[in-house]
């Protein structure tokens, strides 16, 4: 018997994949919208490391000023950089995650992004998307351990639902967090931020369960074609 027919096949996880390319994703064009309003305030001085990405002549509501971080005294330059480092993790994410130091150079240019203006919020995608890019093509051995077979069978069933629905809230949180619409139609500001965030916490609560229901789909999929 020759050396490719005793050895193992490759373990893919195309489940956990697609769930950190689409955190990945978000990331960056988070990322490109935080760069985007930090340019158009021109190249004025920071007033600290704390930051507003939206200045008031660009905000659209009371509460759509998307805070920030940066260590470059500059709203230019950082969103300059903001926009770059975006570009750049979103094309990461597209093509390269799976790769070999996929889930290192990802979370590194999460931490860049988030030093140069990219926004909080993505950087807690940015840990969750590298932690699950870290287990493509393994054998998720912890997980077929902690999650029972019957919970792993319903969850398995559920990722895409799981994925689409945080994609759904992200987009409708971004745009009201921007924009206030279409609440600020409906409703105050104060009362358009409490919704805001209550579905942050939804949000998160499918961020969060996104990378499971991908690992137990891709531990059924490799027990049913093992």
């Amino acid at each position: 018997m020759s050396f490719m027919e005793t050895r193992e096949p490759k373990i893919y996880n195309p489940a956990t994949r697609v769930v950190a390319s689409t955190l990945g994703i978000f990331v960056g064009l988070a990322g490109i919208d935080h760069g985007i309003f930090e340019i158009l305030q021109g190249n004025l001085a920071t007033d600290s490391v704390m930051i507003a990405a939206i200045g008031p002549a660009q905000r659209f509501w009371q509460y759509g000023d998307e805070p920030a971080l940066t260590i470059i005294p500059s709203f230019l330059v950082t969103g300059i950089l903001a926009v770059i480092f975006g570009i750049l993790l979103t094309i990461w994410s597209i093509k390269f995650i799976g790769k070999k130091y996929g889930a290192g150079i990802l979370f590194l240019l999460g931490i860049i992004l988030f030093l140069f203006g990219g926004g909080f919020a993505p950087i807690f995608m940015t840990i969750i998307a590298s932690i699950t890019a870290a287990r493509i093509n393994k054998p998720l051995k912890f997980w077929r351990a902690a999650l029972p077979g019957f919970i792993r069978g319903f969850l398995g069933k559920i990722w895409l639902g799981t994925l689409l629905a945080f994609t759904l809230i992200f987009i409708v949180s971004v745009s009201i967090a921007i924009f206030g619409w279409p609440l600020t139609s409906f409703y105050d500001a104060d009362t358009t931020l409490n919704i805001l965030n209550l579905l942050s916490y939804i949000m998160l609560g499918f961020m969060l369960l996104s990378p499971l229901t991908g690992f137990a789909h891709d531990i059924q999929e490799l027990a049913d074609h093992g």
